[in-house]
């Protein structure tokens, strides 16, 4: 469950994921942090889908998060699985989880209900590939039958206490160390899968759970997710997991059933995965070069007359201090009063802008297609296209 030889082995890749993921969450304005959290959310959402073979497209994730469904059934329905994870990451990021371990049973179920209760009921199925029977899925609960998932057996259903039991007792009491927790969340996450307690939904639930477990041990933030990662190197992700679902191999392979060196070297994948996604936010959110994107776009926009002269002001003012008060906005824009109205209200009506009241401060949002020109590379050039067809 915890690979004995870790400590040693995957030092080299701790250092650094707890140094860059530091000075990443240091960067950024607290409020600012609020917005982009917001964007990464339905980032991660899209790339869990992804490795689920559901592909959304970021813009139809956007229409659903304001209500805005499509009336193709089909579209819908992963509209709402949308809403529903960022609604599940958005309780973790908040603090607005349960105090449980995110390693650990209760809080694993918790994972599964809050999910699984917001899909549309039709989603709320799964269809046995060897009988053709309709299977319920219950928001929550273990499953009550056998299941294969690709040449894996997971354990016989009525063994599920026992394995949740031995989960349980690995990774939430007696506590590990910090170094120790933190090298173990690849292992969680493997051991999780192949235990597979869920009758549908445990890759979700195990991505959400890895995602929590990073922020309780103070290296997760709503800044980054491991899920575009994983999603970006899939053959190998799901390559490696399977490999560690192997047996020991001889007596320098650990001293479990399972093998040691598939878990260690999944480990060290998954710490790897997650260095690469907090350098690659690093890079996007770096103020200088963020800021000339900002502007190369807003100044086509300009050009094009659907943005007012004096808005890239405005939104320079909100990058480096978080929000923008709305009595600076004339000196920003050199506009009269009415005039510095009317940059409001078009970077409000495009989305760029946003508030919790029309006299409250202005934050920065991050809509689908502004998105795309901000923040390059953050989706894949064809996002949403096996959906598209």
């Amino acid at each position: 469950m915890v690979p004995e030889e870790a400590s040693r082995l995957l030092d080299d890749d701790i250092l650094p994921l707890i140094a860059e993921a530091n000075q990443l969450a240091g960067r950024i304005h607290p409020i600012l942090r609020d917005s982009i959290g917001d964007l990464v959310r339905s980032m991660n959402c899209y790339y869990s889908n992804l490795i689920e073979g559901h592909d959304t497209h970021p813009r139809d994730i956007d229409r659903a998060l304001a209500n805005d469904f499509s009336a193709e059934p089909k579209k819908r329905d992963l509209q709402k699985e949308a809403v529903a994870h960022i609604h599940v990451q958005q309780l973790i990021d908040t603090g607005r989880d349960p105090d449980a371990w995110p390693a650990s049973a209760a809080y694993a179920s918790w994972l599964h209900e809050e999910f699984c209760s917001r899909l549309p009921p039709e989603m709320l199925f799964v269809t046995d590939h060897k009988t053709g029977e309709r299977l319920e899925i219950i928001p929550g609960a273990w499953r009550k039958r056998d299941v294969d998932v690709g040449r894996h057996l997971p354990p016989p259903h009525e063994d599920l206490p026992r394995f949740i039991a031995r989960f349980d007792t690995a990774y939430g009491s007696p506590p590990l160390s910090k170094t120790r927790q933190i090298q173990t969340v690849g292992a969680v996450h493997h051991r999780f899968l192949w235990i597979h307690p869920f009758l549908d939904g445990n890759g979700r639930v195990a991505r959400l759970m890895s995602h929590a477990l990073y922020k309780r041990l103070g290296i997760g933030t709503s800044l980054w997710s491991v899920a575009r990662g994983l999603a970006r190197d899939e053959e190998r992700y799901k390559a490696l997991l399977a490999q560690a679902d192997g047996p020991r191999e001889g007596d320098r392979d650990g001293r479990g059933n399972l093998t040691q060196r598939g878990l260690i070297e999944f480990c060290k994948f998954f710490l790897d995965r997650s260095v690469d996604q907090i350098r690659f936010m690093s890079g996007l959110l770096e103020p200088t070069t963020l800021l000339t994107r900002m502007e190369i776009h807003v100044e086509e926009e300009v050009r094009s007359k659907r943005l007012m002269r004096g808005s890239f002001a405005v939104l320079r003012e909100a990058v480096m201090n978080g929000e923008v008060e709305r009595a600076k906005i004339p000196s920003l824009t050199g506009y009269e009063e009415r005039g510095a109205r009317n940059v409001t209200s078009g970077l409000v009506e495009r989305g760029m802008l946003t508030a919790t009241s029309h006299r409250a401060p202005l934050r920065l949002a991050f809509p689908a297609d502004v998105a795309e020109r901000w923040f390059p590379n953050l989706y894949p050039a064809n996002a949403g296209s096996r959906h598209d067809r």
